[in-house]
């Protein structure tokens, strides 16, 4: 019997945690890529949230397909969101 440190959670609670993870980490690594716009922790991982609904949209409506499965490729595509999320907000702020 294998030790699996989320078996006894039920699925939605390991999504949720797992898409808090993937959206803090691909959140902070598009805010250190483009310069630190300065929303926080918590906005970061609402950018990479959001980020990771842009970058699946991006990615299924190009047909590309991430290097790495898993977790990883969840990563980079939340991350390619996110970086594309953090530079329209930027450009928004400018034009403002």
């Amino acid at each position: 019997m294998e030790n699996k440190p989320f078996a006894n959670q039920p699925r939605s609670s390991r999504d949720w945690l797992t898409w808090l993870i993937v959206g803090l980490i691909a959140g902070v690594l598009a805010s250190f890529l483009v310069g630190g716009i300065g929303y926080g922790l918590l906005g970061d991982v609402i950018v990479g949230i959001v980020g990771a609904l842009i970058g699946g949209w991006l990615f299924g409506r190009m047909r590309w397909r991430t290097p790495i499965s898993g977790l990883g490729g969840m990563i980079l595509v939340a991350f390619v969101g996110s970086v594309l999320l953090l530079l329209v907000l930027r450009l928004l702020r400018q034009a403002t």
